[in-house]
């Protein structure tokens, strides 16, 4: 049997002390399974006193994450550090310009800085693997880097994100508020005292920048992502939604058009007879539209210190058993210059709900402006005043054909002048998928 690979593991958290206990527990599989053992010879972590559950007494131990990547007795360096900056940055960029194969979970440092390492990578005649920074324990990243390297992807969208699908879940099942759903989420340990890069959709665009650059063998460009949350999701959205034969999610989305990329991460009405409305709780899904193989769906945990653990292995027994792909499928230098798309039509129209006063020639005036933005309405409906205090507003539901943002932000905006709402106007996609 070959010599053993030797891991330097920066970050010993959730993940990175799963990792180490199951090459303890199963290194004898792992072993038969690629040739060679697999053993974790050097370490670093913010606390060396912490018992985390399993004995690094005999390891080599770095204060530095970045003097374990340059100077660590290491075959691969597994960055488990998290952030796109300092020394999750630095450490990556020094195991590199050693040679040596970089394994990661960090989709904000990808995001930021993958394609300058992934060129990096490639002049050390290296890689860096990272099937656990998207979707946790889903293969997506193998299976656009190898398994559909084929295939033609004309989109691919998702729920990436599993705290706000943990909170839509809830809110529709339990008719909690954002605000009570959120507070159970923290207090459960599904979101961080500051929320706000997870439920503002930034997390989701993260990931979903990595998986644009892997189907459509682009550079990657965090700046081009529409991006929008669902802070502004109430229940009576939740509640809308499932009267009309929707759900709510938010939907990670990237499509290649006649004019570029489109790139948007937002909350989305789909159809309730749809597999990703069926994903439900922390689970995340990936769908993948191809010329040869039509439409796939992956879906499984997006989180947790096993599923992402798992994710880590897949990539460091790859490695071990000499495989390596380049760092996003193809040679960086073959990487397109990103190119965004121009605004278009959106096929599925849109969901607009407006609190508005409750007089006379509101429905008209409503009406009007919508056609002076060449809208045409589906359905334009007043709802319950349940919920309300007072019986001079009352919540109207509009649904629109095919249409731009910018023409209903338009029209909203034209209503809001004219002195009819009360409130902020609410507006969600609507997605028609499969």
């Amino acid at each position: 049997m070959s010599s053993p690979l030797k891991l330097g593991v920066a970050g010993l958290g959730t993940v990175g002390a799963s990792l180490a206990r199951l090459i303890v527990e199963k290194g004898g599989l792992f072993a038969e399974r690629v040739g060679r053992p697999i053993t974790v010879s050097a370490v670093t972590a913010r606390d060396r006193s912490k018992d985390r559950g399993i004995d690094i007494s005999g390891l080599q131990w770095f204060d530095d994450p970045v003097a374990l990547a340059a100077k660590g007795d290491i075959d691969v360096y597994v960055e488990l550090v998290g952030g796109s900056e300092g020394a999750a940055l630095e450490s990556v960029k020094a195991a590199l310009n050693r040679g040596l194969p970089v394994v990661t979970a960090n989709k904000a440092l990808l995001a930021h800085h993958g394609v300058s390492l992934a060129k990096l990578a490639a002049r050390k005649n290296t890689t860096i693997a990272f099937e656990a920074a998207v979707a946790g324990g889903i293969p997506v990243i193998k299976a656009l880097r190898e398994a559909l390297r084929g295939n033609t992807v004309s989109r691919i969208y998702g729920i990436l994100n599993g705290t706000c699908n943990y909170m839509l879940t809830r809110m529709e099942r339990e008719s909690l508020s954002f605000e009570a759903c959120l507070a159970e989420a923290q207090r459960l340990g599904y979101a961080e005292a500051d929320p706000t890069f997870d439920i503002g959709g930034f997390d989701a665009a993260h990931k979903l920048t990595i998986l644009t650059s892997l189907a459509f063998g682009s550079e990657i460009d965090l700046e081009s992502v529409f991006i929008e949350g669902i802070e502004q999701i109430a229940s009576e959205d939740i509640e809308a939604a499932a009267e009309l034969g929707f759900r709510i999610k938010l939907l990670a989305v990237a499509q290649r058009t006649e004019t570029g990329i489109e790139q948007r991460v937002h909350p989305a009405m789909i159809p309730s007879s749809s597999a990703l409305a069926q994903v439900d709780g922390v689970t995340n899904a990936v769908a993948v539209d191809t010329d040869l193989l039509g439409s796939i769906l992956l879906a499984g945990p997006g989180a947790g210190g096993n599923a992402t653990a798992s994710a880590v292995l897949s990539d460091i027994l790859d490695i071990a058993s000499g495989t390596r792909i380049a760092t996003f499928g193809v040679p960086p230098t073959n990487l397109q210059p990103y190119r965004k798309a121009r605004m278009r039509s959106h096929e599925g129209g849109y969901y607009i709900r407006l609190t508005v006063h409750d007089r006379v020639g509101v429905f008209a005036s409503i009406a009007r402006r919508m056609a002076e933005s060449a809208i045409s309405l589906e359905s334009i409906v007043q709802r319950k005043r349940a919920g309300h205090e007072s019986d001079e507003v009352a919540p109207v539901i509009l649904i629109t054909h095919e249409t731009t943002e910018a023409a209903v932000r338009k029209a909203i905006d034209a209503i809001s002048r004219d002195g009819h709402l009360s409130g902020e106007p609410r507006m969600i996609r609507i997605e028609p998928l499969d």
